[in-house]
């Protein structure tokens, strides 16, 4: 059984193939005609396996209601309350049903939404037709998933006058900047370098677009939302359905379906065997959003970003038509063996009357996904006058790994540890004096993974407890040697979670690092096991499911707390409603008895004058005056839930977010820039200041007086 410590949510629905009689006469989804066995083993296996153990019953039954509720509707504008309030009554049978495989209820909530949103959509477009008062003094709460459901027509109908009114609003304001952009910038200007654009002329001018007036593009969007909920499938429903019930018990048990399971060894293990195209849906084709460089698509050059894929066939086999399919069927459709053909039908997205097309067969291979594999750059950094540091920079996106390959003993598997150690290696070789390990945005995956490269930067010792049942099991790092012994800072922010707490935990522990970043990571404390439901010809899916909590080897969890960071460099996530404590029936924190274990370094003693200095530089920094500006903005956007309707207002707003925007992308170096786009993190303030962090504690160390004066 491998453990993983994934906090990514997974959400692809398909199942029970056999069994769905699929579209009813009228258009809705027809219900399963025999008991569904992922349903009833979900049922019986959740208490047996989780962590606390919960029984199956009304309780759980009710929150998952809730959760299947808000996921179909998040912004409570859609069921009436009286629709709330009939699927209410319904709950407390809902257990009894998911045991004998009964999800007809999953069917009859879909449906209705269904019902809803054409409703809804043809009110958009009367809506749209009417028109709005520009001057109203009207404000829209748009933080809504709180809020109740509308109680009648009367008030579901005001909810969406104010609702489309504040889209109609936001698009009229879009086309007004973009006027005032084109009529200030004729020709070159701050924001026109060469043939490039500056990327707010480049939204102003995709705004500016008259094919996308106010109301064609606001209906557009709607009918498109309308369009995908057709073209769900039944197993998409039961998908949803299903990861309600296990979400009752924690935010991180799901259910996967064999197509998710698949998913997520794909992203584990970073490879995939098909063309190399990254698509997604519009209109209810599969359009090509870009092309992965040095794949089959891209070599062979004649599939292009935009073309919309409308028919699959394998081999000399006949096409199947994928329009309005679910695009996760599609693609499935598009993977599968190496060196097998794939015949694509295709409208060119040169093809503006939408009626040619044309077919492109391409043979599969194996597409490594690069873009999430560990990656270093080393940079000069000034050190005091007329010095400078060596810096290397290590970024890790994910704890990835081939979680099969290595259990089938692969010596060439997947690993995150193993591209960090050769990493380690070439930095050592480039004389580096210090290392930044970049965590940021990082949501987890294979514990084993974390434990070894904590491994990397300390010598052998415990990393981390793990608490199952009643049993408390210390995994330790055995091997004595260190990759990299270093000056070493750690950067985090809020999507810094589980697998990546483990080691920022263990690491500041050790006295080993330095932490950098937002006031917290992400607080996700728990382990998952991915347990299949069945044989693999079963098809029955898999349980991801929590079975473990973790701890310091200090003795407290991350559970909620996540890690402080020593050093605050806050972003605008710290603003937003991210991390553990904003998810739905999240486990409390909880603690088990330290270990024992040798600090390796005591850095606590440079905290203060690190701080010091840090704080001391972003207050007389410009690029962090604007940044304080944005995360200013962000906070006061966040706690005012009401904005205005009015026209003129929210121009003014508008604008100064604009300014802000443009003052933003100056002291990053991206605006007027012929870098542009070629290395964003060169001009990452957060990044930057963690180097200059970095450079102060290679001083401090070198100069260990300085931290004596100044404590």
């Amino acid at each position: 059984m491998k453990l993983t410590s994934n906090g990514r949510q997974w959400v692809v629905g398909m199942l029970c193939l056999a069994v769905w009689p699929g579209l009813s006469a009228f258009g809705m989804l027809a219900p399963p005609t025999e008991p569904c066995k992922p349903a009833m083993i979900v049922a019986s296996a959740l208490p047996q396996l989780h962590f606390n153990h919960q029984a199956f019953n009304t309780r759980i039954a009710t929150n998952a209601l809730t959760l299947f509720l808000n996921t179909l509707d998040f912004d409570h504008s859609y069921f009436l309350a009286s629709d709330i309030v009939e699927f209410q009554q319904q709950g407390p049978q809902l257990a009894d049903q998911l045991r004998v495989g009964d999800v007809r209820f999953a069917f009859d909530v879909f449906n209705r939404l269904q019902q809803r949103v054409t409703n809804r959509v043809d009110y958009v477009a009367r809506l749209l037709d009417r028109g709005f008062d520009p001057n109203t003094r009207d404000t829209y709460r748009w933080k809504r998933k709180e809020a109740p459901w509308a109680g009648d027509a009367k008030s579901w109908d005001e909810l969406w006058r104010k609702k489309i009114q504040n889209d109609y609003l936001a698009r009229t304001v879009a086309l007004k900047l973009a006027e005032e952009q084109k009529a200030r910038q004729p020709g070159r200007g701050l924001f026109n370098w060469g043939k490039k654009k500056a990327p707010d002329q480049e939204a102003d001018e995709e705004a500016a677009d008259p094919k996308l007036t106010p109301r064609e593009f606001i209906l557009k969007r709607y009918r498109q939302f309308q369009t995908a909920l057709q073209d769900s499938d039944a197993e998409w429903v039961l998908q949803r359905y299903l990861v309600s019930f296990t979400m009752a018990y924690d935010p991180h048990s799901e259910y996967f379906s064999p197509s998710t399971e698949e998913d997520f060894d794909i992203n584990m293990r970073l490879s995939l065997v098909g063309i190399g195209a990254v698509l997604s849906p519009e209109d209810g084709a599969a359009k090509v959003e870009r092309l992965v460089p040095g794949g089959p698509a891209e070599r062979d050059g004649r599939l292009k970003p935009k073309d919309k894929i409308i028919a699959v066939a394998q081999g000399t086999n006949a096409p199947t038509d994928v329009l309005h399919w679910p695009l996760n069927k599609t693609v499935r459709l598009i993977r599968g063996q190496k060196d097998t053909r794939v015949v694509l039908t295709v409208i060119p997205a040169a093809d503006v009357s939408q009626t040619k097309t044309r077919k492109i067969d391409l043979l599969r291979e194996e597409i490594k996904l690069e873009e999430q594999r560990a990656k270093s750059e080393i940079r000069e950094v000034a050190a005091g006058p007329g010095a400078t540091c060596k810096l290397g920079i290590v970024t890790v996106p994910e704890f990835y790994a081939d979680l099969k390959g290595q259990q089938q003993g692969q010596r060439d598997a997947t690993s995150v540890a193993r591209d960090v150690r050769k990493i380690l290696a070439e930095i050592n070789r480039s004389s580096v004096q210090g290392v930044v390990l970049d965590l940021r945005n990082n949501g987890g995956g294979s514990l084993e993974e974390a434990v070894t490269l904590t491994g990397e930067f300390i010598g052998s010792g415990p990393v981390v407890q793990v608490r199952q049942r009643d049993e408390v099991q210390v995994l330790s790092d055995t091997d004595p040697d260190t990759d990299y012994g270093g000056p070493l800072v750690l950067l985090v922010n809020r999507l810094s979670a589980s697998a990546s707490e483990i080691l920022a935990a263990a690491l500041q522990d050790y006295g080993r690092v330095i932490v950098v970043g937002d006031t917290k990571t992400h607080g996700k404390g728990t382990v998952q096991s991915l347990l299949p439901l069945g044989r693999p010809e079963d098809k029955l899916g898999a349980l991801k499911v929590t079975t473990a909590s973790f701890y310091r080897i200090a003795g407290g969890s991350t559970q909620l707390k996540g890690v402080a960071p020593d050093i605050l460099v806050p972003t605008t996530l710290d603003s937003l409603e991210i991390g553990e404590e904003f998810l739905p029936n999240a486990l409390a924190w909880s603690s088990v008895d330290p270990i024992s274990y040798v600090r390796e370094t005591d850095l606590a003693p440079l905290v203060p004058e690190l701080r010091k200095r840090s704080e001391a530089r972003q207050a007389k920094d410009p690029q962090f005056a604007v940044h304080r500006q944005v995360l200013r903005r962000v906070a006061d956007r966040m706690t005012n839930q009401d904005i205005s309707l009015n026209f003129k207002l929210r121009l003014a707003m508008a604008k100064e977010d604009r300014e802000l925007e443009k003052l933003q992308q100056q002291d990053e170096g991206l605006s007027g820039s012929p870098n542009k786009g070629k290395d964003k993190k060169k001009n990452d303030p957060v990044l930057a200041e963690t180097l200059r962090i970095l450079a102060d504690l290679i001083n401090l160390r070198a100069v260990p007086q300085v931290v004596k004066a100044a404590a």
